[in-house]
């Protein structure tokens, strides 16, 4: 176990229980995770994992803004939660797919990877579970769900007991994540007449 796991810990952590509750401050915690996860992950021969964190940078900075202009230019409401739709669902489907195969054919190839399949799986899970968060699509959240149950045992694999720990209790989160953000749903009612006059 090293400073910088333990650190990653912490903010990882305190970036899920941010979100959670759709508290913007998540944005830069989250950051400052990914940072401390690059140097753990590299370390350990995750090579996806430790790119997934640049990728996980960007889109922090996406979805900081995103969370605080609505997700529209000019406008400075906050944006809602709301459900995928099935357009949405098709093409984070389509471009997981295609990332998980193309991924794991470049660590298999390209790497000392032990588990390159696992490995590209997870990153492809994050990678929609992260685009969702950025847009507060309620549904972010199962799939938040499915890559923490493949990065339990995972990081338990390659003997970082303390990240598989933490993904232990981000599961936790992401299930009080997935009953707030289900609350904070428009009620349907609402959501109707929103539609309406869209």
């Amino acid at each position: 176990m090293s400073w910088t796991e333990i650190l990653g810990f912490a903010t990882g952590a305190l970036c899920v229980w941010l979100v959670a509750r759709q508290h913007v401050a998540n944005w830069p915690i989250g950051i400052a995770n990914n940072v401390f996860f690059i140097v753990l992950f590299a370390q350990s021969g995750l090579y996806a994992d430790a790119g997934l964190q640049i990728v996980f940078i960007a889109l922090a900075a996406y979805g900081w803004w995103s969370w605080t202009h609505g997700g529209g230019p000019g406008t400075a409401e906050a944006l809602p939660v709301r459900r995928t739709t099935r357009t949405e669902w098709a093409a984070l489907a389509a471009a997981g797919a295609v990332g998980v195969l193309g991924l794991t054919l470049l660590l298999g190839r390209a790497s000392d990877s032990t588990v390159p399949f696992w490995d590209a799986l997870t990153t492809g899970l994050s990678l929609m579970a992260t685009y969702g968060q950025c847009r507060k699509l309620v549904e972010s959240w199962w799939l938040w769900i499915a890559a923490d149950l493949v990065y339990i045992p995972l990081y338990a694999y390659k003997g970082l007991y303390l990240t598989s720990a933490l993904y232990a209790g981000f599961l936790a989160l992401c299930a009080v994540g997935l009953l707030g953000w289900r609350r904070a749903l428009p009620a349907r009612g609402a959501r109707t007449a929103a539609e309406a006059t869209a």
